[in-house]
């Protein structure tokens, strides 16, 4: 068990503890639903500005926040004391639902989404901790455990939001996160372990020590890349299903919308066997068998237009995004052990624009083409990212054998 005053300094070779890692786990899963309820719930709040463009652009919105979020407020935590920056972003998330909760129009809510995604980038913080509390031959694992709590709170996401909207109200989704993100704060207050800042930079010469990473690292760029493409056709099918569930041959609501996410749960069993088989396999196989499943994914949402084949194509989904990001992880958190926060904070910055273009262009897609549209787009975009991931595997391989 660790002790509430280890830290996180870099090159730490305890191991985090069991309850530790859970805490982690759970802090991450509460925060990052916040991204997410407004998906299954996007009818609904559409209903209730009728006429305005706004509700549409929410997830959009809400997504460009988060990617804001991990530009300007992840690399803070090279800079400060981790615990206090993570409870402060928890509170700042519980003042941005109150401002959703009672929002009269729909561009104020829009203005108040981009605050959610901002402050719910506490997420992203947690992460690089774990990450730096394990030793080099455990990573994978941890972030993998990490990741099954962020994973799970995508998946019950959906549902909560989906059911509380269909027999209560979008509003009373809102209510309720509140509380649930103070629990986060307090959980997070009372287990972290006290850190020390891994740099004396200014906060200036902090951001501009991205464009030297980012410049510096091409396993970071790859492993961006890819993430980014995979995100992007992901945020599509979850931006888009409420509405195509609305239309024929379905005709389901919010509810259905949010049930879907229970199939999430290949995602989460698939995040620490992921972490596992890259610590010892390496990542670049991960990435790749992740990349194809998605790929496989989207060929058959696009050819399979049915509840069965929908459900299957979820599945496959997301067994391949959720395997891909850990194994991407692994590689990005063993570049720069002393600047796990910026570097992370360019990957998940790139993987969020990627999560937002695919949003906005799943929207554009559905009010030209529909469905069709929607998975020709798709398509297209995971063959792209399934090319990268055997390209960049391949070299791999052939440079380690050269």
């Amino acid at each position: 068990m660790i002790r509430r005053n280890d830290t996180f300094q870099t090159g730490n070779v305890s191991e985090p503890g069991k309850v530790l890692v859970f805490s982690m786990a759970c802090a991450c899963g509460i925060a990052v639903a916040n991204i997410y309820y407004n998906q299954p719930m996007l009818g609904a709040i559409a209903r209730s500005f009728p006429g305005e463009l706004a509700p549409s652009l929410i997830p959009t919105a809400t997504q460009f926040g988060y990617a804001t979020g991990l530009l300007l407020l992840v690399p803070l935590g090279d800079l400060m004391e981790r615990r206090r920056l993570i409870v402060s972003q928890f509170l700042i998330l519980a003042l941005s639902l109150l401002f959703a909760a009672i929002a009269s129009t729909g561009w104020a809510l829009l203005c108040v989404s981009l605050l959610i995604g901002f402050s719910a980038s506490v997420t992203q913080q947690i992460i690089p901790a774990a990450a730096s509390l394990a030793s080099d031959s455990r990573r994978g694992s941890v972030v993998g455990s990490v990741m099954s709590g962020l994973l799970s709170g995508m998946l019950l996401s959906r549902i909560l939001a989906g059911s509380i909207a269909t027999n209560y109200g979008w509003r009373d989704m809102f209510w309720l996160a509140i509380p649930l993100v103070l629990v986060g704060a307090v959980a997070m207050a009372l287990v972290l372990p006290i850190s020390r800042p891994a740099t004396s930079m200014k906060y200036g010469s902090l951001l501009g020590s991205l464009l030297q990473l980012w410049r510096n690292e091409p396993g970071l760029r790859r492993a961006t890349f890819i993430q980014g493409l995979l995100f992007a056709v992901f945020s599509a099918f979850w931006t888009i299903l409420a509405l195509h569930l609305e239309q024929p041959p379905f005709h389901y609501g919010a509810d259905v919308a949010g049930l879907f996410g229970i199939i999430g749960v290949v995602g989460v069993l698939a995040a620490p066997v992921a972490g596992r088989l890259a610590d010892r396999r390496g990542p670049g196989q991960v990435v790749s068998t992740g990349s194809f499943a998605t790929l496989l994914a989207w060929l058959v949402l696009a050819g399979w237009n049915s509840l069965a084949g929908l459900v299957f194509g979820v599945m496959l989904l997301d067994f391949g995004m959720q395997s891909a990001i850990v194994a991407n992880q692994k590689v990005i958190y063993g570049l720069k052990p002393q600047a796990r926060n910026r570097v992370n904070s360019l990957f998940m910055v790139g993987m969020f624009i990627g999560g937002s273009l695919g949003s906005g262009g799943a929207m554009l897609a559905w009010n030209i083409a529909g469905w069709q549209g929607v998975s020709i787009s798709a398509v297209a975009v995971a063959l792209t990212a399934s090319m990268a991931s055997f390209l960049f595997n391949y070299n791999s391989l052939r440079h380690n054998h050269s």
